[in-house]
């Protein structure tokens, strides 16, 4: 069927969360054997030097932005399923959100990675893009009265495996 297939690896692969009709449907895992799983996400917010200074420095008004941005991140990864329509809520058993500062000519911002954890029957990728990309916005919510050049990006998956 039209507009059922993504490229995967060279290969065309049926997508899950479409019925023989084509309509959007929650994909049943149920028959999945439940496993240890873990995905890891990484995304980043660029700035101008001195909104990295004020948060270096912590001096943005709104308080300690890289350990506000780390909590909402993982809030957003145990809330996943909430906000992505199709997202089978978990019982996530760890997250780590971690942030650090780039200083580099290139680029200045602040990198966000997320590692989520869970013994389930289906990924957590999902929780763990949704956790960077929280951390990402919560940063820009804390700092856009000092930098309204921000721009968010290069969010992506690094990392999936079941253990």
């Amino acid at each position: 069927m039209e507009g059922t297939a993504h490229r995967n690896g060279g290969k065309m692969k049926k997508l899950s969360h479409l019925d023989d009709a084509g309509k959007a449907r929650m994909v049943d895992v149920g028959s999945k054997p439940i496993q240890r799983r873990m995905a890891v996400a990484q995304g980043m917010i660029f700035m101008q030097e001195e909104t990295l200074r004020l948060i270096r420095e912590n001096q943005i008004k709104k308080g300690d932005v890289l350990t506000v941005a780390e909590i909402a991140g993982i809030q957003a990864a145990k809330r996943a399923s909430e906000l992505i329509p199709l997202c089978h809520p978990l019982q996530v058993t760890r997250v780590e959100v971690g942030t650090k500062l780039i200083d580099e000519a290139a680029q200045k911002g602040v990198e966000v990675t997320a590692t989520v954890r869970c013994s389930g029957q289906t990924g957590v990728e999902m929780e763990a893009l949704t956790a960077v990309s929280v951390a990402l916005l919560t940063v820009y919510d804390m700092c856009k009265a000092v930098d309204k050049s921000m721009a968010l990006g290069q969010v992506r998956l690094l990392e999936k495996k079941k253990e």
